[in-house]
C-alpha cells in the first residue's frame, strides 16, 4: 500500500528564522511554529492548547523566509513530516520529527528589513530543489 505524507499548518513563528548554508551552498532555514487550538473541555469551559512544531525550508524559500519573516509572523505551511535520527558526540541516539516545507505562504504583513511595514512578497514554493513562485493567496479556501 502506498503511504500519504502531507501536512498543512497555520500558526505564528516562535522565533526569527535561522538561516545557514550547507557545504554545497544550499540555504536552509529553521523555523519554530506555534499552532493554537480552542475547544470546550469536559466542564464546558473554553480551553486552549498550543502545539509547537519545527519546520525546515530549503533554497530560495529559506532565504525569502529569513528576509521577510520575524517572530510572531503568521504563516501557512504545506509540507511533509520528516523523521531525523543521529548520534551525539557521546554516542546517544537522538531523533526529531519536523515538517519539511514544500510551500510557505505569508499570511499577514511583515516588517521589511528596514523596519517599515510592507506587504509580504508572493509565497515561494519548493519543488524538487527548484524554487518557483506560488499562486496568489486570493484562491485560499480559508
Amino acid at each position: 500500500m502506498t503511504g500519504f505524507n502531507r501536512v498543512v499548518l497555520i500558526g505564528n513563528l516562535t522565533r526569527d528564522p535561522q538561516l545557514r548554508q550547507i557545504p554545497s551552498g544550499t540555504s536552509v532555514a529553521e523555523l519554530g511554529l506555534a499552532t493554537n487550538e480552542r475547544y470546550r473541555n469536559r466542564g464546558g469551559e473554553l480551553a486552549e492548547s498550543t502545539c509547537f512544531v519545527d519546520v525546515v525550508a530549503w533554497g530560495k524559500q529559506a532565504e525569502t523566509c529569513e528576509q521577510y519573516l520575524r517572530k510572531g509572523s503568521p504563516i501557512l505551511v504545506e509540507g511533509r513530516l520528516q523523521f531525523d535520527q543521529w548520534k551525539t558526540a557521546e554516542g546517544q541516539k537522538r531523533s526529531k520529527l519536523r515538517v519539511r516545507a514544500d510551500r510557505i505562504r505569508f499570511m499577514g504583513k511583515s516588517a521589511s528589513p528596514q523596519g517599515l511595514q510592507a506587504d509580504s512578497p508572493p509565497p515561494v514554493s519548493q519543488d524538487e530543489g527548484a524554487a518557483t513562485v506560488a499562486e496568489s493567496d486570493d484562491n485560499l479556501p480559508f
